[in-house]
């Protein structure tokens, strides 16, 4: 196919210009006024925290990036024969790096007909489309501009879709957040889809600590970067250095909690949120969390959502999971 009868790209935006400072305003008013202190995770990928993060997925110590990524490379071809899909959903999509892996096997299968990116971001939505519009002749992009949690919805029903969530992303849910993610899922997955979840898996606790402390400190410049954002877009005066990064164990919800340690006493004040803010020597802001999964586990908040397991691709050495779930 030529260039000039190529499929245009369509986008459907779903929020409005103010979206990204009201939901940031909603988020900090109710995670700092609470007990404990906590802010939602979407805040630490500014373009900052996102070159940040591009830096942690090449440390040595942190696994998941390449181990997802050679677990899918190992499996694409299974995932879209079992899958019986035309069509490629993506939820937070970004770039769509890893997704090309997919997109190449749905290709080569003969069944590449739609990619629906849906991200935050319009303008990395687009120049994806771009990109991929060049590498796929004839395949349609129909971007969703939209928080994957608020507009999963509206995503269109166009084909029989796989609908895909990876980078453990799932991991920064809190147990009550998963499983209303789990119920959306359920309500819009028509009966020939399928959800491709990508999950870290319970391993030996050091070598998960050893990721989220990396003797570099490039996760705790990363953790550290949300303060930032919060002093350039809501006027706050937080001071970075007043504060450490902190990586530690949950064995009860076999998570890593990573928060910010205040070093001494202190005031603190958020023009824009009308906050002001005393915190305590030591009191402890939690920035994100990273649940790690047993299958059992998954089997059972699947099972309450009205979904199950149909199959699944564990990576080598046992770091990370692909599993393709469907409606129950």
């Amino acid at each position: 196919m030529s260039p000039d009868t190529m499929t245009e790209a369509t986008f459907d935006r779903h929020l409005s210009d103010d979206w990204r400072e009201q939901a940031l305003l909603a988020d900090v008013t109710a995670g700092l006024a609470a007990a404990p202190r906590r802010l939602t995770p979407r805040w630490l990928y500014d373009d900052r925290g996102s070159e940040l993060y591009s830096e942690i997925t090449r440390l040595p110590e942190y696994y998941l990036t390449e181990a997802e990524r050679g677990v899918l490379h190992r499996a694409a071809g299974e995932i879209v024969e079992l899958s019986g899909a035309d069509t490629l959903i993506e939820l937070g999509s970004g770039t769509s790096d890893k997704t090309t892996t997919l997109l190449d096997a749905f290709a080569a299968a003969g069944r590449l007909e739609r990619f629906v990116p849906l991200d935050v971001s319009e303008q990395t939505l687009r120049d994806a489309a771009a990109v991929l519009a060049e590498r796929y002749p004839g395949m349609h992009v129909h971007g969703v501009i939209g928080d994957f949690v608020e507009h999963l919805s509206v995503v269109p029903h166009e084909g029989v879709p796989l609908l895909a969530f990876l980078g453990s992303t799932i991991g920064n849910f809190y147990p009550d957040e998963r499983a209303a993610f789990f119920r959306a899922v359920a309500d819009w997955l028509p009966g020939d889809g399928h959800l491709l979840l990508g999950v870290d898996l319970v391993k030996p606790i050091d070598r998960i600590m050893a990721a989220y402390n990396d003797a570099a400190g490039v996760t705790a410049e990363f953790t550290l970067n949300v303060l930032a954002v919060l002093n350039r877009e809501l006027d706050a005066d937080f001071d970075l250095a007043g504060f450490e990064h902190v990586g530690m164990w949950d064995p009860n919800h076999t998570r890593v909690d990573l928060r910010l340690r205040s070093l001494g006493d202190q005031h603190v004040t958020i023009a824009r949120a009308g906050m002001e803010l005393d915190i305590a020597a030591d009191e402890e802001i939690r920035a994100e969390i990273s649940s790690k999964f047993t299958f059992e586990q998954l089997d059972g908040e699947f099972a309450a959502a009205g979904l199950e397991a149909a199959r699944s691709w564990t990576s080598d050495g046992g770091d990370v999971a692909l599993v393709m779930v469907r409606r129950a």
